[in-house]
């Protein structure tokens, strides 16, 4: 093992979405770090992803013990080349490529106390009971933080000790200077005889809880008297179990009273049935939260766990099986699949192989769901596979949270990226990427043709108009859904069940939401609403006057350059910060230039180069335009002083720049007019060859040359060497700091970019400040949590009380489950229905004609009909006249669509769909809609 100390510089780009839940200071801290895994199977491969992707200083790897077939159902650093290899040695490689600027290790010798000392954070997977209380003991003595986190089958255990004088330094995500600093104390882990302080929110989950901690416990004893764990699904080796846990000495109190609770036998007894696997779900779940924790210890955000977690999803399990079904259908077959055969079986196996879902999006959380399907084998076999729906490309920003995505795909297309890792994943995995995004333009792809295949839909989506777009596609074609979202350390996981379960409904206060706040990929090289200008503007605005100006202050007591300046990192810092000067500006001259400079790398040079890269009539393989649908091909400006927003431009940003300098400013525009006739435009040279899109590789030092190297750094020194910077933080409310300014001015001119109407100054002030914080930990919960509803949709019918919503809060520790409503009863007359159900006119009917159609509907005849297929064009009312209605009810119902709408049904459609209301009825009235085949 050898952990080097070095000195970074945040990477603001990276980490851009996970600054905003964490801040500066915890992210400084969390980069420092040193952590110590032990136990590489599925739960700690989980810990590890989540915590290099978030960057931490060192994670140091410890698992001497052989890869072998069960790992591999949820330890996807893993595959069928490194079965017998120590699992630390074979995920290391992999673990690293997450994140270059994360040390990962490997200790290959036992666990001692002199090793223990050399980390700030302790945690242990899979390790015997006896191991976890020394280890936990010395970490509570020498005040190292201290967690235990373990799955056994469906159920999980987390423990944490940050010791008697843990600090908390923000206990929530309010802003740092409101949140008063708060100190805790913890116990050092001692399971048989303190009462398990756990995270529950009635007396009944509590009793649970402490039920569940005395299987774990008598699970331990059995291995420890066995030497193994028990069998899956095996009688003798249960009941073995429930006698070693009724043998128990009860639990104590925090004073040392027995507690009076009865031991829940068949809950003890449901744990050692399925207690041999190993679920990729449980392990996402579990170690998102395992990984939050650590960074709670390590960064002081956040108040930890007190102290105990339980988790339990043994409701995935048929609540009308046998008790002890064969158990030979979960024995061992020596296949990747082995961990998850030992709790549903073999047939259950066979069914996912079949299934065939699509998964629209890409993002963090699709890329998480992705993963969990192939581990799962979801389409793994036969005429089963996923279809990934997404339009978007990956960006540097992406890497933080996105799992599948690596430094080479920048510029890539997600969908084609995280199928091609995906099959890597699992080789057996059919993964057929889309790069058309679900909306009404693009139903000639996802029509009736393609969904008759689709067995269900996941959806991981950023904004709520589309989710209400995919779920009524689900509705109409009546496929489960599966959902889930987050915002920072919020997130949630629902299921949609067609005839079962409610439909999906957006919150109430969704509308508004949308209206004052970020989707995740507003800031993109394809911007198509002011709102992505708006939030392009923004981060201009963060990473210019705060981000860089931290930095510098952070580096300016160093006696040395940090070690990483010439890595593509700094590169882009520099490009930002010297623009066309060469050393620290000293006068209002010098930051108007760097301004117009910066206008014209924005505005001009950058757009000219993103045109090099994707010209205006590049087509796609298919023959699709590159520059369609959503995607307006963007012409570069030309600068001019006597257009308002130009000028605009110009004066905000050098007066920012001044402020950041402690530099006075101007606010005279009619001399800042003068100024610029006397400025030439900047010469490209010291533009473009620092200029770094997203859509680009990441620039590699040696495009610089050695003399351009050596004339940045000297220019950089000029900062370093200076007067510290003053980073500041954007205001909103006050029109005088040119704040407000800025963002209004280069959302504008991006928006002029792009052909975008721009938003006004109002409704940019009211957005500007809000963003969607996103962080890898709450990703790779909600996605183990969608994937365990997976298990009860394909497991065939189930009882609406054996799903699931839930939602949680990982930074206050809030974690809730519960069965989804049933779906509304509406009524009309003697009609019934709710959102599921439709009117249906088959094919071959004789109710050719509208007329004929509505006597079908017998007492129905007070109606209006709307085509919904092509917008809500009215096919009939009874408050026509005569002559009209008489027209109409003659033609044959496609003729009338054809018709009214001046289109034909498109080839390949099977159903139209009419849309029903009655005169005198409200127009929100929701009938069931008619679908008449074709």
């Amino acid at each position: 093992m050898d952990v080097q100390e070095t000195s970074k510089l945040l990477d603001e780009e990276l980490y851009s979405r996970q600054l905003y839940v964490l801040g500066l200071p915890a992210m400084e801290r969390i980069q420092g770090a040193k952590v110590l895994l032990s136990g590489l199977q599925g739960l700690g491969a989980e810990i590890a992803k989540n915590l290099v992707l978030m960057g931490i200083g060192s994670l140091t790897l410890h698992d001497p013990h052989p890869t072998c077939w069960s790992d591999l159902a949820a330890q996807f650093f893993l595959s069928e080349q490194d079965l017998g290899r120590s699992r630390a040695e074979a995920s290391q490689e992999l673990l690293a490529k997450l994140n270059g600027a994360v040390q990962v290790c490997i200790h290959k010798g036992d666990i001692t106390e002199d090793l223990l000392l050399h980390f700030q954070v302790v945690v242990l997977t899979a390790l015997k009971l006896e191991e976890q209380l020394k280890v936990g003991s010395f970490c509570h003595k020498h005040g190292i933080c201290f967690l235990v986190a373990d799955t056994r089958g469906l159920v999980g255990q987390l423990f944490c000790d940050f010791g008697e004088n843990f600090t908390v330094q923000e206990p929530t995500e309010a802003e740092p200077l409101t949140a008063a600093i708060q100190h805790i104390s913890q116990e050092p882990l001692d399971v048989a005889l303190l009462q398990p302080r756990v995270v529950a929110q009635s007396s009944q989950e509590v009793h649970r809880a402490h039920c569940l901690h005395q299987a774990f416990r008598a699970l331990h004893k059995f291995q420890e008297l066995s030497g193994r764990r028990p069998q899956p699904w095996d009688p003798v080796d249960t009941e073995m179990v429930v006698d070693l846990a009724r043998a128990l000495e009860p639990l104590k109190g925090t004073e040392g009273e027995p507690l009076e609770e009865q031991l829940d036998e068949a809950l003890v007894r449901t744990v050692a049935l399925s207690s041999a696997g190993s679920l990729s779900p449980m392990a996402a779940m579990l170690g998102a939260v395992a990984a939050q924790e650590v960074l709670k210890a390590i960064s002081r955000k956040f108040m930890p766990l007190d102290q105990w977690l339980y988790f339990d999803a043994l409701d995935c399990l048929p609540e009308d099986g046998e008790s002890f079904p064969n158990p030979e259908d979960y024995a061992p077959r020596g296949c990747r699949y082995d961990g998850q055969i030992a709790v549903f079986g073999a047939h259950f196996q066979e069914r996912l192989s079949h299934q065939h879902y699509l998964l629209v999006g890409a993002g963090a959380i699709g890329c998480e769901l992705l993963k969990g399907f192939a581990l799962v084998g979801l389409g793994a076999g036969g005429s089963g596979g996923v279809t990934v729906a997404d339009m978007d490309h990956v960006e540097r920003s992406n890497l933080s949270r996105q799992f599948l995505f690596r430094p080479q795909d920048i510029g890539r297309l997600k969908a084609e990226v995280a199928a091609e890792a995906a099959h890597r994943l699992n080789s057996d995995l059919l993964v057929t990427p889309l790069p058309y995004q679900l909306d009404p333009t693009t139903e000639h792809i996802y029509g009736d043709n393609f969904f008759s295949s689709v067995d269900g839909v996941a959806a991981a989506l950023d904004s709520f108009q589309a989710r209400r777009y995919v779920a009524a596609r689900c509705t109409h074609y009546l496929k489960p859904l599966l959902e889930a979202g987050t915002k920072g350390t919020w997130g949630s996981a629902c299921v949609f069940v067609p005839h079962l379960t409610e439909g999906y409904r957006a919150p109430a206060s969704a509308a508004a939401s949308e209206d004052t706040s970020y989707p995740i990929c507003t800031v993109r090289h394809f911007p198509s609403t002011a709102e992505h200008t708006l939030q392009w503007a923004r981060d201009e605005f963060e990473g210019l006057f705060r981000l860089f100006a931290e930095t510098i202050n952070r580096h300016q007591q160093a006696l040395t350059p940090p070690a990483d300046l010439d890595g593509p990192q700094m590169l882009n810092l520099l490009q930002v910060v010297l623009g066309v000067l060469r050393e620290r500006p000293q006068t209002w001259r010098d930051c108007v230039v760097w301004a117009l400079g910066h206008w014209q790398l924005r505005f001009h040079y950058g757009i000219e180069q993103l045109l090099r890269h994707f010209p205006p009539d590049k087509v796609l393989e298919d023959g699709t335009p590159f520059w369609s649908g959503p995607k307006q091909c963007p012409q570069p400006l030309e600068f001019d002083a006597s257009q308002d927003m130009h000028l605009l431009f110009v004066l905000a940003a050098a007066n920012l720049y001044a402020q950041m300098h402690g530099l006075p400013g101007s606010q005279d525009q009619t001399a800042l007019k003068d100024l610029l006739q006397l400025l030439p435009l900047p010469d490209p040279q010291y533009l473009a060859p620092i200029f770094a899109s997203d859509l680009e590789l990441t620039l590699a030092s040696a495009e610089f040359g050695p003399e351009r190297l050596k004339k940045l750094h000297e220019a950089l020194e000029t900062w370093r060497m200076g007067a510290p910077l003053k980073p500041l933080m954007f205001e909103k409310d006050d029109d005088s700091n040119f704040h407000v300014d800025f963002v209004v001015a280069a959302a504008s001119l991006r928006a002029q970019n792009y052909g975008i109407p721009p938003a006004n100054r109002a409704k940019s002030k009211q957005i500007v400040g809000r963003i969607i914080p996103a962080i890898a930990t709450t990703t790779a919960a909600v996605a183990g949590l969608v994937c365990l509803e997976l298990y009860k949709v394909v497991g065939g019918p189930r009882p609406l009380t054996a799903f699931r919503h839930s939602y949680l809060h990982l930074a206050e520790n809030y974690f809730s489950r519960w069965v989804p409503s049933a779906p509304a009863i509406q009524k009309f007359h003697d009609l019934k229905w709710t959102c599921w159900d439709r009117l249906e006119v088959p094919a071959g009917q004789p109710m050719r004609t509208l007329e004929s159609l509505l006597a079908h509907l017998q007492e129905l005849h007070e109606l209006r009909v709307r085509m919904l297929l092509h917008g809500p064009a009215l096919l009939y009312s009874a408050g026509w006249s005569p002559e009209k209605r008489a027209h109409h009810l003659s033609l044959r119902v496609t003729d009338l669509v054809q018709q009214v709408t001046g289109r034909a049904p498109e080839p390949g459609q099977r159903v139209l769909v009419l849309e029903l209301s009655f005169e005198g009825e409200e127009e929100d009235t929701a009938f069931p809609p008619l679908h008449y085949e074709l």
